[in-house]
C-alpha cells in the first residue's frame, strides 16, 4: 500500500504538470480539445492524490513504522482519532492533506462551472493546478510522507504530547481550508485579467468561495486561540506567535477585499484596489503556510528548517510577479466607473474599513517579518514581542468595530442629514447609557469604557435594521414577527447574514475587552491544606497525585473549591511528562461559566509535597467562543446559495457565449 500511495503521489504531480500545460495550450490556440484534457488531467490529480492519501492514513492506522513520517508522529499507544489526525501534525503530512484539499476544491470548481464562465475556465485550470502541482512537487521530492526509515523500528515516537487535544482536529484543518480556500477567488481574478472580462462576473462566481475560505480561516484561529487557552497553560488565547500572525494577515486583508468589492458591483468603483486585495491575500496565504514549514521563526506551530523556504519564498515572488504584471497590463479597463461623491457615505465608510484593515495587517506583517529583516542587516534576530502589537493593534480594531456601526445603514453616495438622524440618533442616545453605568459603578478604565460604548452601539444599530425590516413586512404583509423575520433574512441573504456576523464580532470583542481589561491573578506556594482567595473563589490545595501511565508520567494537585461559602466541584490541575518528549506539558483546572473562567496552573511542586498554583480569573472568554458560533452562523446565512442568483449567472454565461459563436461566425 505504501508503494502505491508514493506511485500514486509521483504520477500526480506530473498529470498536474501537464493539466497546467494543456489548459495554458488550449487557451492560447483557442483549442477546446486541450481545455477537456487539462480537465480530466485535473480529476485524475484528484483521484491520484486521493489514493496516495488513503495509503498515508492507511499506514497510520496499521502502524507501519518502516516509514519515517508514521515513525515520527505516531506510536501504539494513541487512540485512533489522534493516529489519524497524525496525518497532519508534520510537515510531510500537511504537504500532501493541502494538495489533497486543492484538488478536491478544484473538482468542485470543475461541476460548478460546467454550465458557465467557460470562456474563464482554462485559466482557472492554470491556476489550480499551478499551485496544486507546487505542493505536489514539495511533497513529493522535498518533503515526501513516504520515505522509509534507515533502521528498523517497533515502536514509534508518538504524537508531540501539545497536540493530543481536539484542536489537534479543528485548528489546523479549518486553517487549511481557509488558506487553500483563498486559491478559488484568486484564480478567478487571474482568469478575468487574462481574458479582460472585467466586470463583476468573476466577483460574483468567487463570492462564496471567498466567504468560505474567509469563514474558515477566522474559524481556524478561533480554534487555536481556543487551543493555546486549555493547552498552553499560561492563561491567555493570543500571544501574538508568528504562525499566528501569518494567518491573521490574509484573514484581515481577505475581509477588505470582502467589503470592497461590495462597492464594486454596487457602484462600479475600486476596481484595481479590489484586484489588488485579492492577489494580497492569496501572496498572504501562501506566506503563512511559508513561516509554518520554513521553521524561519520561532514558534510552537513550525517544523523544521529544511530546504522548503528557498522555494516558497520563490513561488511567492513568481505569483506577486505575474499577478502584478497582469494587472498592469489590464490598468485602463479597470477604470472605476463612477467617483467618491461624498465622504459621509456608505462608499467612504466601506473605504476607511479597507485601509483599517491593511493597516493592521501591515502591523502584523512588520511585527512578525522584523526579526528577519535585523538579522539579515545587523545578524542579530530582534524579537518583537506582545507590547508592540497590544499598542497598535487595539485602537485600530475599535476603530473598526465603530465604522462597523455605520458601514450598513449609511446612505449610499451621500447621506443627507434626515438619513443620518433617522439611521443613529436613537442607537446613540441608547447606547450612551453604558459608559454612564460604567462611570457610575466606578469603572475608570478609559479602554473598557469606550469599547463597551462602541459595542453597544454596534448592537443598536443592527436591531435597529432589523427592526425596520420586520417593520415593513409587518405593514405590508401582517407576518407574525418570527415569519417575517425568516422571510426578511431570506430575501436578501447576504446583507443580513452579515449583520449576524457583525452580531458576532461584538459577541466576541465583549470577551476579548473583559478577559483582557478586567482579568485578576494571585499565584502562591501551597502545603496541603493551604488556600488562596481570589475575588470570591477560595482554592484549597488538597495535595499532590504522581501516578505513570502507558505514555506519561503525570504529576496532579487536587483542587477543593468554594465561592462565597459554596463548595463547587473539585478540580484537578496537572503536568506530566510524555516518554518521548521532555519538556512537560500543563493540563490547567478550568471551570468556565458564562460569566467566567477559573483558571488554575500547577506551576511547580516540592519534593514535601507543596505546589506552586498560578490562580486566575477571566471574565467572559467563554463569550469569545460564542461570538465564533455566531459569526458562523452569520456567514453561512450569507453564503447560502440562490437559485435565482444562479440562473441568472447561466443565463447570462449563455448569452455571452452566444454572441461570442456570433463574432467568430461573422
Amino acid at each position: 500500500m505504501t508503494d502505491i500511495g508514493e506511485t500514486s503521489l509521483v504520477v500526480a504531480f506530473f498529470v498536474a504538470l501537464y493539466a497546467m500545460v494543456a489548459a495554458a495550450l488550449g487557451k492560447a490556440l483557442n483549442y477546446h480539445d486541450l481545455v477537456e484534457s487539462a480537465r480530466r488531467g485535473l480529476l485524475a490529480t484528484a483521484a491520484l492524490v486521493t489514493l496516495a492519501s488513503a495509503a498515508l492514513v492507511y499506514a497510520f492506522v496499521t502502524r507501519d513504522f518502516s516509514i519515517q513520517y508514521v515513525y515520527q508522529y505516531s506510536s501504539s499507544d494513541m487512540s485512533l482519532p489522534y493516529t489519524i489526525a497524525a496525518w497532519w501534525a508534520g510537515q510531510a503530512g500537511s504537504l500532501l492533506l493541502w494538495a489533497w484539499v486543492l484538488s478536491m476544491m478544484g473538482v468542485v470548481v470543475l461541476w460548478q462551472n460546467r454550465r458557465q464562465n467557460l470562456t474563464l475556465l482554462p485559466v482557472l485550470l492554470v491556476v489550480i493546478t499551478g499551485v496544486l502541482g507546487f505542493f505536489l512537487g514539495l511533497a513529493t521530492f522535498v518533503s515526501n510522507p513516504f520515505d522509509r526509515l534507515p533502521f528498523y523500528a517497533a515502536e514509534g515516537e508518538g504524537l508531540n504530547p501539545l497536540l493530543e487535544n481536539m484542536g489537534m482536529f479543528f485548528h489546523p484543518t479549518t486553517l487549511y481550508l481557509g488558506y487553500i480556500g483563498f486559491t478559488i477567488p484568486f484564480a478567478f481574478a487571474m482568469a478575468a485579467l487574462v481574458t479582460n472580462r472585467l466586470d463583476d462576473q468573476w466577483v460574483r462566481s468567487s463570492r462564496r468561495w471567498t466567504l468560505f475560505a474567509w469563514l474558515f480561516l477566522g474559524l481556524g484561529n478561533l480554534f487555536g486561540a481556543q487551543w493555546a487557552y486549555v493547552e498552553l497553560g499560561w492563561g491567555g488565547y493570543m500571544g501574538w506567535d508568528p504562525v499566528e500572525n501569518a494567518s491573521m494577515m490574509p484573514w484581515l486583508v481577505g475581509t477588505a477585499y470582502l467589503h470592497s468589492v461590495m462597492i464594486q458591483q454596487r457602484r462600479g468603483m475600486l476596481k484595481i484596489w479590489n484586484m489588488a486585495l485579492i492577489i494580497t491575500t492569496f501572496a498572504l496565504s501562501i506566506f503563512g503556510t511559508f513561516l509554518t514549514r520554513s521553521g524561519v521563526l520561532s514558534s510552537v506551530h513550525t517544523f523544521s528548517v529544511g530546504a522548503m523556504g528557498p522555494l516558497f519564498v520563490s513561488f511567492i515572488l513568481i505569483v506577486v510577479a505575474v499577478s502584478v504584471g497582469l494587472l498592469w497590463h489590464r490598468l485602463p479597463q479597470l477604470r472605476s466607473e463612477a467617483e467618491l461623491d461624498s465622504l459621509v457615505s456608505r462608499e467612504s465608510t466601506f473605504l476607511f474599513n479597507n485601509l483599517l484593515l491593511v493597516g493592521a495587517a501591515f502591523a502584523i506583517f512588520w511585527g512578525t517579518v522584523f526579526p528577519l529583516i535585523s538579522e539579515a542587516v545587523r545578524g542579530t534576530k530582534i524579537t518583537v514581542g506582545p507590547p508592540f502589537y497590544n499598542q497598535v493593534i487595539p485602537p485600530i480594531l475599535l476603530a473598526l468595530l465603530a465604522i462597523m456601526a455605520v458601514c450598513p445603514i449609511i446612505g449610499w453616495r451621500k447621506a443627507s442629514r434626515a438619513n443620518l438622524i433617522r439611521n443613529f440618533l436613537r442607537p446613540f442616545i441608547a447606547s450612551l447609557a453604558v459608559p454612564a453605568v460604567l462611570l457610575a459603578l466606578g469603572v475608570t478604565n478609559g479602554w473598557a469604557v469606550l469599547s463597551s460604548w462602541i459595542l453597544v452601539f454596534v448592537v443598536a444599530t443592527v436591531l435597529l435594521e432589523f427592526y425596520r425590516g420586520l417593520r415593513a413586512r409587518w405593514r405590508g404583509r401582517r407576518e407574525d414577527p418570527l415569519r417575517g423575520l425568516m422571510r426578511l433574512v431570506a430575501s436578501n441573504k447576504p446583507r443580513y447574514g452579515g449583520l449576524v456576523a457583525h452580531l458576532g464580532f461584538v459577541v466576541m470583542g465583549a470577551g476579548v475587552v473583559a478577559s483582557s481589561l478586567f482579568s485578576s491573578s494571585v499565584e502562591g506556594t501551597l502545603r496541603p491544606g493551604d488556600s488562596l482567595t481570589i475575588e470570591d473563589y477560595q482554592v484549597t490545595y488538597g495535595g499532590l497525585n504522581q501516578y505513570q501511565t502507558a505514555s506519561k508520567q503525570v504529576v496532579s494537585a487536587s483542587l477543593n473549591i468554594s465561592r462565597g461559602g459554596t463548595f463547587l466541584q473539585p478540580m484537578q490541575a496537572e503536568k506530566y511528562y510524555h516518554r518521548s518528549h521532555d519538556n512537560p506539558v500543563t493540563e490547567v483546572g478550568l471551570r468556565s461559566t458564562l460569566m467566567e473562567d477559573l483558571y488554575v496552573i500547577l506551576a511547580g511542586w516540592g519534593n514535601d509535597g507543596s505546589a506552586t498554583l498560578k490562580i486566575l480569573v477571566n471574565p467572559l472568554v467563554t463569550w469569545i467562543w460564542l461570538g465564533g458560533g455566531v459569526l458562523l452562523f452569520g456567514t453561512v446565512v450569507a453564503m447560502w446559495p440562490d437559485r435565482r442568483e444562479r440562473d441568472r449567472l447561466v443565463r447570462r454565461e449563455q448569452r455571452l457565449v452566444e454572441s461570442e459563436v456570433a463574432r467568430v461566425g461573422s
